[in-house]
């Protein structure tokens, strides 16, 4: 039988604090300096974000540590992200709440979902102040009331359901990082390194890029790929929806219409300059990015301009210039070596796809179970672990 309490969210914690309100100075390598941004749908990215000096991280940590099973809440700016700490490394933080769990009263990753429960989370959101930089004031967060499961083996069960269909899904997805890297490790084999099939008989000539198979063509990017903008849609004017709407950084939403009809490619325009990424379904590319035309296969087109060198225009506004773009070099293979290398990579990406379809159904289900297990609407015992 599932019995609850309510409480304060600081009864269930030694400590809420919050990281540093200072603006230390930004490396290219060092400590990994985590904002709101950096946390994303419960995970910690601590590949793609900031750094600091270990001087100025050690200034952070004395005033806010995290530490494994803390839970991270975004509370400024992009208010109402949050995640678990799964890792013993060392980081700071900024705008960025940190829950540091009671274990005589909760669980830590209990924490964790409890913050991140439908009934909890938009709870919070309808309580945010600020209207050009919301926020939720750490008093306020200390004092807002949750019900919560008393016992710690109830807890411990909802957990134990929640974290199988997260351990389910970060299995898929290393599954489709090995997929992605097998595939670029096909392109460099048949396109860097010419091992492509049937290249023992095939003789080389010289060319601007050095020596290339016979039949091959060094052209421009320019000849072979146009970088069609993007179109302006700000976030308050997009509509949720079915397709994806990318930035310079990848998907930043969704919208109820597309530009482009997929699957397509994505280039960085400005900010995250010559970001390259892969739409397979109808997408919107915002005026951030452009997006491509090509009678060029797409699968070798992806490949190719992932290696190419961008270079910003050296504005205040980092940019990807167009036309120096496209004056490039463009390796163009002949066209049974590009068709064999679309199927090749069609193989691939057909068992990319079908993972990807797993783990939408996976965080689909876990999300529907969630408010259920946390408001005892299920009861915890009656619930079979996933597979």
């Amino acid at each position: 039988m599932n019995v609850f309490l309510e409480a304060p969210l600081e009864s269930l914690c030694r400590k809420v604090t919050d990281g540093t309100h200072d603006s230390p100075k930004l490396l290219s390598d060092g400590v990994p300096f985590i904002k709101g941004k950096h946390i994303s749908r419960g995970v910690l990215d601590l590949d793609y974000c900031d750094y600091i000096s270990y001087e100025d991280h050690l200034k952070v940590v004395a005033r806010s540590k995290p530490e494994r099973g803390d839970t991270l809440f975004s509370n400024i700016g992009s208010v109402g992200d949050s995640a678990f700490v799964d890792t013993d490394a060392e980081f700071s933080i900024k705008n960025v709440a940190l829950f540091k769990p009671n274990f005589e009263r909760v669980i830590p990753k209990y924490l964790f979902f409890l913050l991140r429960s439908p009934g909890v989370l938009d709870g919070l959101l309808s309580i945010r102040s600020g209207s050009a930089q919301p926020f939720i004031g750490l008093d306020t967060l200390r004092k807002y009331s949750v019900r919560y499961h008393c016992s710690l083996s109830a807890q411990s069960r909802v957990v134990s359901i929640l974290s199988a269909y997260d351990d389910l899904i970060e299995n898929n997805t290393r599954r489709i990082e090995v997929l992605e890297e097998i595939a670029r490790r096909l392109y460099d084999e048949w396109f860097v390194q010419f091992r492509f099939p049937g290249y023992e008989g095939v003789t080389f000539k010289e060319s601007e890029l050095g020596l290339i198979p016979e039949g091959w063509q060094v052209l421009r990017l320019g000849d072979c790929v146009e970088l069609a903008y993007g179109k302006a849609l700000k976030a308050q004017d997009r509509v949720p929806g079915d397709y994806p709407v990318y930035g310079s950084s990848g998907v930043v939403g969704t919208h109820c219409e597309c530009l482009v009809e997929g699957p397509g490619i994505v280039v960085g325009r400005k900010g995250n300059v010559g970001s390259v990424f892969w739409s397979d379904v109808s997408f919107f590319p915002i005026d951030t990015t452009y997006y491509v035309r090509s009678d060029v296969p797409f699968s070798y087109v992806y490949f190719n301009l992932q290696r190419q060198r961008f270079l910003n225009n050296d504005a205040a506004v980092p940019g990807l210039n167009r036309e120096q773009a496209y004056a490039l070099p463009f390796l163009l293979p002949e066209q049974d070596v590009l068709l064999r290398f679309s199927s090749e990579w069609e193989s691939i990406y057909g068992l990319l796809r079908r993972l990807e379809r797993i783990n939408v159904n996976l965080r689909a289900q876990r999300d529907l179970l969630l408010p259920k297990l946390i408001s005892g609407e299920i009861d915890v015992s009656d619930i079979p672990m996933p597979t």
